[in-house]
């Protein structure tokens, strides 16, 4: 029976794994604290398929939709990603810096990937969001806050609040209060 704790090496075995090779080392004195919300859709706006896989395993073939040519190159992974059903897939070890962030800072501190957790949901800044991703936002957020007590309400952001004026996920779609008052 597979435990639904994150584990010592910090993956989560109830979560379907598909590795990234986009992360590295956290600094050394770095401690997690810090909880990053995100949405991805690709192509923008289309829900499911392989994509969003395919570009956090560096494996997503940038002919195949003219869309993904601008995404060629591109380095980026996240944590975890919830889909529009609620499957939860993880993608690099929360002991790990996964590239989900990029230029950031909270409350004054820089480089939000150093100690931050990040969570892609399948969605759009407008599209509302579903019951089944919340459901399992809300376990995955309580798993990890069971591992990483640091990680408090207060910590818990939008990327669009680490990266204003560059990024707008989760977007106007998200319900933060619904959520937040869920864990």
């Amino acid at each position: 029976m597979k435990s639904h704790k994150i584990s010592e090496c910090g993956w989560l075995p109830t979560a379907t794994h598909c590795s990234s090779q986009h992360f590295n080392q956290r600094p050394p004195d770095s401690e997690i604290s810090l909880l990053v919300i995100h949405n991805i859709s690709l192509p923008p706006g289309q829900f499911g398929g392989r994509f969003i896989n395919d570009l956090f395993s560096g494996c997503l073939d940038c002919s195949y939709h003219p869309y993904f040519g601008q995404l060629k190159g591109l380095e980026v992974s996240a944590h975890f990603m919830i889909d529009r059903e609620g499957t939860l897939t993880q993608y690099v070890s929360t002991d790990q810096r996964a590239w989900h962030a990029g230029l950031s800072s909270f409350e004054g501190i820089d480089n939000c990937n150093d100690y931050a957790i990040g969570i892609e949901l399948e969605g759009t800044d407008t599209a509302s969001y579903t019951d089944a991703q919340y459901t399992a936002l809300v376990s995955l957020t309580q798993h990890l806050q069971q591992k990483y007590p640091l990680i408090t309400k207060q910590r818990i952001t939008g990327h669009s609040d680490i990266a204003p004026g560059r990024k707008t996920d989760p977007g106007s779609a998200f319900d933060w209060l619904r959520y937040k008052s869920a864990l």
